[in-house]
């Protein structure tokens, strides 16, 4: 069967902690201040360095009412062991979230594209998007034309990480002329491929949307 999905709720509760194999210990925080305009409710996931405004993006098919709706991190400060204050410590997107209501997730099913089926998973396989650029990022399908500045090597994508000292995200990119956004942050620990969540309530509304970037231990998650 597929990869279960784990408690996104945990990576999203400020002051938890856990501690990977080589000693290095994480505690988990919550940065937000970004707010993602759906003006199509179609939902599109992926690494926008590499296929923002290529047509390789396509949408989930779970759609959701157009809206603005709150994007934001958990982010991982980690701290390995030996380094010294003047090394560290590091910081690493965990999860990312696009809350679309703000109730409690009690189901979780993989974010699907047209065309694929759960029945083609064997064990633990998943869907995801392909990084290639160390980041992810959401934003409305209707959008997806919308950044041409971006769509190279430098303009307001590459501006928005560079900051001083770096911020793993979440960072807002608008076109000022159709007022259309996209909210970007770092993929945990680079380049790699990303599953995308969907959380529902006991009622079966979508409460959320989240990418894992596999940064907290599985180990952690189990009680």
């Amino acid at each position: 069967m597929p990869m279960p999905a784990p408690d996104f709720s945990w990576h999203f509760t400020p002051g938890n902690t856990f501690t990977e194999e080589s000693g290095t210990a994480g505690t988990l925080s919550v940065v937000g201040g970004a707010e993602l305009w759906l003006h199509t409710g179609r939902v599109i996931a992926c690494d926008p360095f590499v296929a923002l405004g290529a047509g390789e993006a396509e949408p989930f098919t779970a759609e959701v009412a157009p809206g603005r709706y709150r994007v934001e991190a958990a982010v991982a400060t980690l701290v390995r062991e030996g380094e010294s204050d003047e090394d560290g410590p590091h910081l690493r997107v965990a999860a990312a979230r696009l809350v679309i209501r703000d109730a409690p997730a009690v189901t979780w099913e993989l974010a699907l594209q047209a065309g694929q089926q759960l029945s083609e998973l064997d064990e633990d396989e998943f869907f995801g998007y392909g990084v290639d650029a160390g980041t992810g990022c959401f934003y409305d399908a209707g959008s997806d034309g919308s950044f041409p500045d971006c769509e190279g090597d430098e303009g307001p994508l590459w501006d928005a990480f560079d900051t001083v000292p770096p911020s793993p995200g979440p960072h807002t990119v608008t076109d000022p002329a159709t007022g259309h956004n996209l909210i970007a942050f770092t993929s945990g620990w680079g380049d790699g491929v990303y599953p995308t969540w969907i959380g529902r309530d006991g009622a079966g509304a979508i409460t959320c949307f989240v990418t894992d970037f596999f940064v907290v231990p599985i180990e952690a998650l189990v009680p």
